[in-house]
């Protein structure tokens, strides 16, 4: 994400993504384009369209989030299906027009403006895309990787992490065995990607990875 919005002129021009007094948890994500493909791009077409009313994206639905910074809008509108994020450059643009960059997430991108368009003309805006639904594997999966990290950076190791997340039995196997069983291996695995995903691997999470 973007640097925040202001300093704080209590905590020495420290600047905070959100309000410090606010839990973490409760305050909306809101991320760049290039990192999110789920945030939508609205800008300015060019002067030669037709098109010249002011874009109000609260009349959408549900505003969620509103933040400004830098001459550049971020909005979140609620929905039932899945939220919609936009980053509008210079504010409510003119003109309006959707930006599509020719990435390697543009199917995503596609859909998610299609999502939006579908908002726009009044009609229901349709699941989210596939690759952005976090499914009860994923999820179960993801809870389980943020329990091992948790005990990974409390010091715990394989063992530890094994005995409380996976088999316990197989946790208390003499060291021979031990060192050769599946267990083990799970373990090892779950300490490998639970850190992976606390330095930046959260990131493709955000484009169906």
């Amino acid at each position: 994400m973007r640097p925040p919005f202001r300093a704080s002129r209590v905590a020495g021009g420290c600047s905070f993504a959100h309000d410090p007094e606010t839990p973490a948890g409760r305050e909306p994500a809101l991320w760049l384009p290039e990192i999110d493909p789920g945030t939508l791009i609205i800008a300015s077409a060019p002067p030669r369209f037709a098109a010249d009313e002011t874009f109000d994206p609260t009349t959408l639905g549900k505003v969620v989030a509103d933040r400004s910074d830098d001459g550049d809008r971020r909005v979140l509108i609620g929905d039932a299906r899945g939220e919609i994020h936009l980053w509008m450059n210079d504010g409510a643009p003119g003109r309006p027009a959707i930006i599509l960059p020719l990435d390697a997430s543009l199917e995503i991108r596609l859909e998610v403006a299609s999502r939006f368009v579908r908002l726009l003309q009044g009609s229901d805006a349709g699941p989210l895309p596939r690759a952005l639904q976090l499914t009860a594997q994923r999820r179960a999966r993801l809870i389980l990787l943020l329990h091992a990290l948790d005990f990974r950076l409390g010091g715990a190791g394989p063992r530890d992490i094994a005995a409380s997340l996976i088999d316990a039995e197989d946790a208390a196997l003499p060291a021979l065995e031990w060192k050769s069983s599946a267990t083990r291996r799970k373990a090892n695995r779950l300490i490998h990607d639970s850190v992976a995903l606390m330095n930046g691997g959260y990131k493709r999470l955000l484009r169906g990875g």
